[in-house]
């Protein structure tokens, strides 16, 4: 049965600690830290665009979306990463339903089918997004974590991958800005990615749907790295949505774009699953994606608010700014490690925080990356990130 691939994929990090805790009394009023959701305003305009077009709701979307949208993404990808207009949106461009949704199901399309003689590698970042695992197990992969710790600049080593593992690999899920520690890879570490998917024949996956939330560099991205190079989009897709950028998470518009091959090949795929987007959202998506104005004040306020973490908790928890993102990645040793300290900072404080075990997995011969972490999401309002990092102060 399809279910029986998945019987080795842990649950969700957020079932897991539901179950942890879920006997323990919180110690103050809680102040939930866990996920990833946006709490700024979304733009004013996006309502009355999706009015505009209201009527569309009554008509089958089509897999590729719509001219306008995939117009829009084309333009944001030139302006944003000076690609100047090397992104074709026939050829290059697939809506998605959000970012997760392209991530997992594009598995589906670049894992060879399981009739060989071993099963392909999917590499992920070890910590890692959880849907990147639960990609390889649907895909019929097998996941090759890559540590991805201090140590390594809290991204895969692509020179301590053994060949023989990239020579069986099928695609490589990079995160930039990563989730959770914020690292972000420069233009010559995805440079080096992209030969390597060409030298190896697999996918590079590059997941930035945290490139707009940044603290003082702004992230350079795969297509750049590829334009760079000077050979096209061969052998990589990025992924991008308007759910950190434009705190439009429920609006559930992202898109992918790249190799056009692999763009023909999804597109195929999105036809028979029929993962369509609505036609009034993606109208509003291609309106957002033109907008600079609120990703500035936007991106203001995550760095206000890491500046609030800072001033309250730096020197503790192994603290540090991320570069990218809105995550805390805190180390949590001295409290016995991510499990146990989730525990105690919910019992004594009541703010709820997300094991880093839970993000990451224990490979044979190292210790689990996630083990000593925690992830803390600065989403909430400048008042209640002040609250949240105070009890935290105290419990240090």
């Amino acid at each position: 049965m399809m279910l029986d691939r998945f019987d080795n994929v842990p649950a969700s990090p957020f079932r897991r600690l539901a179950d942890l805790i879920g006997d323990v009394k919180p110690g103050n009023e809680p102040i939930i830290m866990t996920i990833g959701e946006p709490r700024h305003p979304i733009p004013e305009f996006v309502i009355e665009v999706i009015k505009q077009h209201q009527a569309d709701f009554g008509k089958y979307p089509a897999g590729d979306g719509t001219p306008m949208f995939r117009q829009a993404c084309a333009d944001w990808l030139s302006r944003r990463y000076e690609l100047n207009d090397a992104v074709d949106p026939d050829r290059h461009v697939l809506p998605l339903s959000g970012t997760r949704e392209g991530l997992f199901s594009i598995a589906l399309v670049v894992v060879p089918l399981e009739n060989q003689e071993k099963r392909p590698n999917v590499i992920i970042p070890n910590p890692f997004y959880h849907s990147y695992a639960a990609a390889a197990a649907a895909a019929g992969a097998d996941p090759y974590f890559a540590r991805a710790d201090k140590e390594t600049g809290f991204l895969p080593d692509l020179d301590a991958i053994p060949e023989e593992a990239l020579a069986d690999t099928a695609c490589y899920y990079l995160c930039t800005p990563a989730n959770p520690q914020g690292a972000i890879a420069d233009i010559n570490y995805l440079k080096k990615a992209i030969l390597l998917a060409r030298r190896y024949n697999f996918v590079l996956l590059v997941d930035e749907c945290y490139s707009e939330i940044y603290d003082r560099s702004k992230p350079p991205g795969g297509l750049e790295a590829a334009k760079e190079l000077g050979e096209g989009f061969d052998n990589i897709l990025v992924f991008n949505s308007l759910s950190k950028r434009s705190n439009l998470p429920g609006l559930r518009v992202g898109f992918c774009a790249g190799d056009e091959k692999l763009i023909a090949r999804f597109l195929k795929y999105r036809n028979l699953g029929a993962p369509q987007v609505p036609l009034p959202h993606l109208a509003a998506a291609a309106v957002t994606w033109a907008d600079e104005a609120h990703v500035k004040a936007n991106r203001k306020l995550y760095r206000e608010k890491i500046d609030i973490a800072e001033e309250i908790i730096g020197g503790q928890f192994g603290f540090f700014r991320p570069p990218g993102g809105f995550f805390l990645w805190l180390d949590v040793s001295r409290l016995g490690g991510s499990e146990e300290a989730a525990k105690k900072i919910w019992k004594e404080t009541g703010v709820k925080v997300l094991p880093g075990s839970y993000l990451s997995r224990a490979v044979p011969g190292s210790k689990d990356p996630g083990e000593d972490f925690i992830r803390i999401a600065l989403v909430h309002s400048e008042t209640t990130i002040k609250e949240a990092m105070t009890r935290l102060h105290a419990l240090a």
